[in-house]
């Protein structure tokens, strides 16, 4: 049924880098699957390859039972007739006996056939997930080969990979024999797809690609702190030295930008922010927003949000185009934020002071004081414990609830004085004059 094994085992160990042992077993249960289609499911059958023959000799084993004890021949054999083929057997021995493959049969060959494929490929995975299950998060390259429903297929040598749709950059192209290096994100027992998932939108990618270009990141004196990416158009990266006589900054940018440059052309030209990074959050934030200069900065840790107020003239440019560049800036640092022109700020400011002037035996020094700690508003004022108000003004409990209370006062006049500005309107229809 199959012809020269011992041939077929060597090229399945050297072309399919599969373990000797692991292709016998394969053959050896593709014979017992093929023995068992021929002779029935319920029948003890066992293979064994012989290494002297190169082949798979197969064998059907029998319990050994008194004829009038005989139920089932197909796992049972009578006393007699094991004598007959083996004198020394006794009551209750499993006894052995050798089947001739060349009578499985057609059928049972294809069954064979279909058993070695599909081990061949569990072995191929197998191996596979075993050999790059320790590189994830690392960079690996290969050659594309081909598109199946949006996904590249990439071959990397002895195994294949998958860049899922959703993974893939969409400014980028490709075609079948490009090299393209990718990000090994996840590493998977999958049964009928590449197991190795890889990605070029990660920042773990540009942060791989730096780590290559920089040798001082590699030894560990330049850290990459925080990294942030909208792929295919913009990135940042901050940088951190542990030896004060390294510039992060110039060590990642290179001479002549040549580092940068070189991380940049890997990714089709996606532009590279690297800045500073700084523990104090405010500082920080003032690096991470460039390149707009930043005024002032307001951080309110409880609800985790930093308010920048920037120069009219850099408003645009702080913002960035669609948003882009506050939006990289807050997940480079981790912080919400919100950004204001000096103008709209000042404005801002004059509504609050106005709103909490009205407010009962507040003076302007503790208005200019609320409004200095954030508070913009009297609902907000209405809203605060009497106690941390306290605390803000240096004022007693007694006086910081009064205050309090007169917030509550406001916001229900200015409730009213809206209702008010709405019905004015309807008031001031009259009938037209003829």
């Amino acid at each position: 049924m199959i012809s020269d094994l011992a041939r077929l085992v060597d090229t399945l160990q050297r072309e399919k880098n599969i373990p000797r042992d692991v292709v016998i077993e394969i053959l050896e249960s593709a014979m017992v699957a093929a023995g068992r289609k021929r002779y029935g499911m319920t029948r003890d059958i066992e293979a064994q390859y012989n290494d002297e023959l190169g082949e798979v000799e197969l064998f059907e084993f029998r319990t050994v039972v008194e004829a009038e004890e005989l139920e089932d021949e197909d796992i049972e054999i009578a006393y007699e007739e094991a004598q007959d083929l083996d004198p020394d057997c006794l009551l209750g021995d499993s006894l052995g006996m050798a089947v001739d493959v060349q009578e499985l049969g057609r059928i049972a060959a294809q069954t064979a056939k279909q058993v070695i494929i599909q081990k061949i490929r569990d072995a191929e995975r197998e191996l596979t997930f075993n050999e790059f299950k320790d590189r994830k998060g690392e960079l690996i390259t290969g050659i594309v080969r081909r598109f199946e429903k949006g996904n590249i297929i990439v071959d990397l040598n002895r195994a294949e990979a998958i860049l899922p749709r959703r993974e893939q950059v969409q400014l980028e192209t490709y075609r079948p024999g490009d090299r393209i290096q990718a990000f090994v994100l996840d590493i998977t027992r999958a049964t009928r797809q590449p197991q190795v998932v890889l990605t070029r939108t990660h920042p773990g990618l540009l942060m791989k690609l730096f780590e290559i270009e920089v040798p001082e990141i590699y030894e560990g004196i330049v850290r990459i702190e925080a990294c942030a990416r909208e792929p295919g158009h913009r990135a940042k990266i901050a940088v951190s030295s542990t030896d004060p006589d390294v510039d992060p900054v110039g060590a990642c940018v290179g001479l002549k930008g040549s580092r940068v440059q070189a991380v940049v052309a890997e990714l089709r030209g996606e532009a590279i922010d690297i800045i500073p990074w700084h523990p104090d959050p405010a500082r920080f934030i003032v690096y991470a927003i460039a390149p707009a200069t930043v005024s002032r900065v307001y951080i309110d840790d409880s609800t985790h949000t930093m308010e920048l107020i920037v120069p009219d003239d850099q408003l645009a440019k702080a913002i960035g185009r669609r948003g882009q560049n506050v939006r990289l800036a807050a997940q480079l640092t981790g912080w919400r934020i919100d950004i204001f022109s000096e103008t709209k700020h000042s404005g801002m400011l004059d509504v609050a002071r106005a709103e909490i002037g009205r407010i009962a035996s507040v003076t302007e020094e503790q208005v200019d004081d609320l409004v200095r700690n954030g508070f913009q508003s009297a609902q907000e004022i209405a809203d605060v414990e009497g106690g941390e108000l306290a605390a803000i003004l240096g004022v007693s409990l007694e006086d910081a609830t009064a205050i309090v209370d007169g917030a509550d006062e406001v916001v229900t006049a200015l409730i009213m004085e809206e209702a008010e500005r709405r019905k004015a309107p309807a008031d001031d229809e009259q009938p037209a004059s003829e």
